[in-house]
């Protein structure tokens, strides 16, 4: 098991709790890990439910670890981008109910884990959401799609385009959390829906999480390589590059505009 990824298991819910100090930043290798986790999980007939959760009281998680990005061409980028698609359409994929458990900061692939999920349950202190093209990037981990799906194009392309950041309570309106709680209750919260899960038929649970999945109005899988591919392109120009280093450097950024 990853030193940054700890797996526990209580009645048919399995446990993850991110643990990566200081942000619980995702690595390709935490992203295999993830991976597979859920590769294991599904193997797992009595594993109804999986909670996501994170050992920091200030992070849920905030995406990935920028320095990773410094410098770096396409081909460079590739592993990374693909790491995360991997493992986060993995998780969409999940068998069993998924939850998120937000405590804190989710940014960039910290978002996007959390919409990879079936359910996310947001702290009242929490706050969301996908700054990438603020650093030259842009969400490649299912994050457009998923996002989307959720709350809509407009509220999507202000989240996205506009890099607005939501609280929990604006989360909890336009539909990207289905439940605010207080400061420290949300891993019991998404605990108390697993065990509902756990109530329900196996077979029928499975069943019905494909169903409904199968049912994704205006969802495009097709479109997550696609993302991936515009992904890796930012990294053929002059903008990623001065994103990421305004954002180590602590300035703002130069754009080019060519």
């Amino acid at each position: 098991m990853s030193e940054v990824l700890h797996l526990a298991y209580e009645g048919r819910t399995a446990i993850l709790t991110l643990d990566n100090p200081p942000a619980n930043t995702w690595t390709p290798e935490s992203l295999d890990e993830l991976e597979r986790i859920v590769q294991e999980l599904n193997r797992k007939s009595d594993v109804i439910a999986l909670v996501i959760t994170s050992a920091s009281k200030k992070f849920f998680s905030a995406g990935a670890d920028l320095k990773r990005f410094d410098n770096l061409t396409p081909d460079e980028a590739r592993p990374f981008a693909e790491s995360f698609g991997r493992a986060f359409e993995a998780l969409s994929d999940f068998t069993g109910l998924s939850i998120a458990a937000i405590n804190g900061y989710a940014m960039g692939g910290g978002l996007e884990v959390a919409l990879a999920c079936d359910l996310r349950i947001a702290e009242e202190g929490a706050i969301m959401a996908l700054p990438e093209a603020a650093v030259g990037l842009l969400p490649c981990a299912g994050g457009t799609q998923n996002l989307t799906l959720l709350v809509g194009e407009a509220w999507a392309k202000r989240m996205i385009l506009c890099g607005e950041k939501v609280d929990a309570e604006k989360a909890l309106k336009i539909g990207l959390i289905e439940e605010m709680v207080g400061t420290g209750e949300s891993f019991e919260r998404a605990k108390a829906l697993a065990s509902d899960a756990g109530r329900q038929s196996p077979d029928a649970l499975r069943a019905c999480k494909k169903l409904v999945q199968m049912g994704r109005s205006g969802f495009s899988r097709e479109a997550l390589p696609t993302e991936r591919e515009l992904f890796l392109e930012l990294f053929s120009g002059k903008n990623q590059q001065e994103g990421v280093s305004a954002f180590l450097e602590k300035r703002k950024p130069e754009w080019y505009y060519e």
